[in-house]
């Protein structure tokens, strides 16, 4: 009996690690803990599914120290025919608390900026993220970056 366990567990194990994850997520460290708003990390990826839906997130990670419940970023999108800009407030506490994971005294936060998911073109993508925060730089930050998720039906 105990080897039919083994067995089953060991076919869903290899059946899952042959399958891609569908998503793209890169992010920096500040080594320092602290963004400067000259700082500005690019993120390339590259779409080749056309037809597919894609979901957009901020990637941010900070200590508990960090001191606003949110975080004004200037994102700057180059996709394959063109390039556009805008500034975004990202929210990441509410009066409950962060509205991130914490363990510990570090908080992750993945936050959509899209309300829908896009369709994307074929081709090559360099995200640019830029901190627009009045304190500059910004204490208590680790990381900051972008994940890409394919929407599966």
């Amino acid at each position: 009996m105990k080897h039919r366990y083994f067995f089953i567990v060991m076919v869903v194990l290899i059946m899952t690690a042959c399958t891609t994850l569908n998503v793209f997520e890169k992010s920096i460290p500040f080594p320092s803990h602290t963004w400067s708003s000259t700082d500005t990390p690019s993120f390339h990826f590259n779409i080749t599914d056309t037809n597919a839906f894609y979901n957009l997130y901020v990637v941010f990670r900070h200590e508990d120290g960090y001191r606003y419940k949110n975080i004004w970023l200037h994102i700057t999108v180059h996709d394959p025919d063109s390039t556009y800009s805008f500034n975004r407030e990202f929210t990441l506490a509410n009066n409950m608390g962060w509205l991130g994971t914490a363990m510990d005294d570090i908080v992750d936060h993945r936050v959509a900026f899209n309300a829908l998911p896009a369709k994307l073109k074929k081709g090559q993508y360099t995200f640019t993220l830029q901190q627009l925060m009045r304190e500059d730089p910004l204490q208590h930050v680790l990381n900051a970056g972008i994940r890409i998720e394919k929407v599966t039906p």
